[in-house]
């Protein structure tokens, strides 16, 4: 992924002298910004020619700027924490079709369509956070993360679509409740196409009175989780009334050692971070991992995860602790697709399919955007079906979901991010 990179006092002195040139304050309650022809009292105007980089602290950026119906790229320094993003969506001319992502692909909106001259206004909440958790200490990031929009002090956001629209932004510091995310690469921000994860999708699904931190990363257990610092950063930003939801199983079941199994070192990875919340007046959720697409002659799921998800439905029991079961879900939701079926939901392509793409893309344990939309809807149906106060975060478009009745693949359909990798992320 492309990324413009500006160095300590000099960009923060270009920063200052444009933002006192725009007649904006640093730390300013709202930041807007102006798409528009002409131009609009107390708003930035952008220009095609605004770039982000040395000299600008907002701009177009990954080098794309609006260019017929390309998706492209808007950033801004801000410092970490949640902000609300509101959007003015439409064009006096031709009717338009939108999604948002912000940061490393999560999803905000999808396809909203305006007809010509019609102007309608959305509004959703975003997580923006650095690696530093004290003076001395930071997160422990692995190389593939260096570079990745999560991990930077400035809001990155994609507008993508099939005739994308912006005709006004406004940013301002929101506080809200935060789900944190804890997992491997089946919950993680997965940076590029065709691969995503379920926490990605998330922000689609809840209002903007509360905010999504997903801080998942492929490859991680529940140990490398605590040792890489991800949890110790999770708790210096985290408040009472805030949600941490933790998911991991697939890579803790490869550890070996006479310390190591489902019962003792998992359990007391998954115990240590649900008192860690607990200490902070937050609420732990466990979620079971889900299975992998392995399916056995009768067309049944078999389990590869041993004792791992009962290990985390007992420890919910003993701790009091509100369950998620993706995995009987996804065992559900696989067996309602079949064989076949099913690999539309994972990244299952043939050669050729993307540029340089010279074998078949054959994972059954990494999901497509179509995949990570069904698993996150899974997750939505765990939270509605117990007590707890998440559910009214939901959006009222959002109805339920039986996995036992799933969408299908070719109804559905979110315009893809311009990235794209081969490489199967950690922890296949």
């Amino acid at each position: 992924m492309i990324q413009h990179k500006k160095s300590g006092k000099a960009a923060f002195a270009m920063c200052l002298l444009f933002i006192l040139s725009t007649g904006m304050t640093l730390f300013a309650e709202e930041r807007k910004f102006y798409f528009g022809d002409g131009s609009k009292d107390g708003f930035v105007k952008v220009t095609p020619d605004l770039v982000y980089g040395e000299k600008n602290c907002w701009g177009y950026d990954l080098q794309t700027k609006p260019e017929g119906n390309n998706p492209f790229f808007f950033s801004i320094d801000l410092p970490e924490g949640s902000y609300r993003v509101t959007l003015l969506l439409g064009n006096e001319h031709h009717a338009t079709n939108t999604t948002i992502r912000s940061e490393s692909r999560r999803l905000m909106l999808e396809n909203v369509e305006t007809a010509a001259g019609e102007f309608i206004s959305r509004s959703f909440t975003v997580n923006i956070r650095n690696i530093r958790i004290d003076a001395t200490r930071s997160v422990r990031i692995k190389p593939r993360e260096v570079g990745k929009l999560n991990w930077d002090d400035k809001l990155t956001l994609e507008i993508n679509g099939k005739n994308p629209g912006v005709r006004e932004m406004i940013i301002s510091k929101a506080d809200v409740p935060t789900i944190f995310l804890a997992g491997n690469s089946t919950v993680t921000d997965q940076d590029n196409e065709p691969w995503c994860g379920w926490g990605q999708m998330l922000p689609r699904f809840l209002n903007e009175d509360v905010v999504v931190a997903n801080y998942a990363e492929s490859g991680e257990a529940g140990n490398s989780f605590i040792s890489a610092g991800r949890f110790d950063k999770i708790l210096t930003q985290m408040k009472e009334g805030d949600y941490l939801f933790i998911e991991f199983g697939h890579n803790d079941q490869k550890q070996k050692g006479a310390d190591r199994g489902p019962y003792t070192s998992y359990k007391q990875s998954l115990k240590q971070m649900i008192e860690g919340t607990r200490a902070r007046r937050g609420t732990p959720v466990l979620v079971t991992p889900m299975h992998r697409r392995r399916f056995g002659e009768t067309g049944k799921i078999i389990n590869t995860l041993g004792d791992y998800p009962d290990a985390v439905r007992q420890l919910a029991a003993e701790e009091h602790v509100l369950l998620i079961d993706l995995n009987e879900m996804s065992k559900t939701l696989y067996e309602a697709w079949g064989p076949e079926e099913s690999k539309k939901a994972f990244v299952h392509y043939p050669a050729g399919t993307f540029p340089g793409q010279n074998e078949a893309l054959e994972d059954n344990t990494h999901f497509n955007t179509f995949g990570g939309d069904q698993i996150c809807k899974c997750m939505l149906r765990g939270i509605q079906e117990s007590d707890s106060p998440l559910k009214e975060f939901i959006v009222t478009e959002f109805d339920t979901f039986d996995p036992a009745h799933p969408d299908k693949a070719d109804d559905f359909y979110i315009p893809p991010t311009p990235f794209y990798s081969l490489t199967k992320p950690e922890g296949n």
